[in-house]
């Protein structure tokens, strides 16, 4: 039990391991603002291929 409370003491005291969390937090924020802004973009590209495709078809003459 001792050896448990020193070595929790240890990692509290050690900043590279404060370091280590605050660069995993940022990197999963990051992650989750990449995830978001591409599934956005492709919602949007698809989007605009539904449109194109529409206006298409509309401008095509019936043979």
């Amino acid at each position: 039990m001792r050896k448990l409370i020193t070595v929790a003491r240890q990692f509290r005291d050690d900043e590279k391991g404060a370091a280590m969390v605050e660069y995993t937090v940022l990197l999963g924020i990051i992650t989750v603002a990449v995830i978001a802004t591409v599934i956005l973009v492709g919602t949007w590209v698809g989007g605009q291929w539904t449109t194109l495709n529409t206006t298409l078809q509309a401008a095509t003459p019936a043979a």
